[in-house]
């Protein structure tokens, strides 16, 4: 595994200057940003991360405006008492999505944030006090609790609320193999557990939020 000098000399070298490369970084919300978002926000990234998958995002984003209005806001309050029937109502509405499967995962989604505004006063103080050196556990903790949140949809979410996040995106996994971190794309907990490692480390080096890492990592891979 190579160190943070040569990442930040291959990136440097890539886009011809720093001033270049940072314009293409991610920045991470703080902790106190993320716990004073409402939990009808979460809820709402977390429903438009789960119609994004497989989708045309520009599509699924048109759209949303109709989403915020048929579930109330993503009130959890609200939107956790929506039950079958409502949801079969929402599939005639041709403004929406109408993928049974996906509706289905609000109202679920919305019983994991009360359940743990109920023990943390917030869904937010939940993202916000989750350490960055285990953003793995909290990927498995929200594909544990929630609803259609595997594979790369927790840790997009994450990216999406602005929590610190790496994602293993085909690009960054073949740096990784490259890197030899891994050999496979990381769906073991030995795997995520290396490439937490490895993003550890390259964080103690630097400094930089894990997004950051994320992104440079990926621009080395091979094309």
């Amino acid at each position: 595994m190579r160190d943070y000098k040569w990442l930040h000399e291959y990136c440097l070298n890539r886009f011809g200057s720093a001033k270049a490369l940072e314009a293409r970084l991610p920045q991470p919300l703080s902790a106190a940003q993320l716990r004073a978002l409402g939990d009808d926000r979460y809820l709402s990234t977390i429903s438009l991360r789960v119609f994004r998958a497989g989708l045309k995002h520009s599509l699924v984003d048109a759209k949303w405006p109709a989403f915020e209005q048929v579930f109330f806001g993503f009130d959890p309050e609200k939107v956790v008492l929506m039950g079958a029937e409502h949801l079969e109502r929402l599939m005639q509405d041709a403004r929406l999505i109408r993928h049974l499967g996906k509706l289905k995962s609000v109202p679920r989604n919305a019983q994991m944030i009360l359940d743990v505004a109920r023990e943390k006063g917030s869904f937010g103080a939940l993202i916000a006090d989750w350490p960055e050196s285990d953003i793995v556990g909290l990927w498995t903790y929200l594909k544990k609790h929630g609803n259609q949140l595997g594979g790369l949809s927790a840790p997009r979410f994450l990216r999406m609320i602005g929590k610190d996040t790496f994602i293993p995106t085909d690009d960054m996994v073949a740096a990784l193999k490259a890197q030899d971190v891994i050999d496979k794309a990381p769906t073991s907990q030995k795997d995520l557990a290396a490439v937490q490692a490895a993003f550890n480390a390259w964080h103690e080096e630097s400094g930089r939020p894990l997004c950051q890492l994320s992104v440079m990592l990926a621009h080395t891979a091979n094309h």
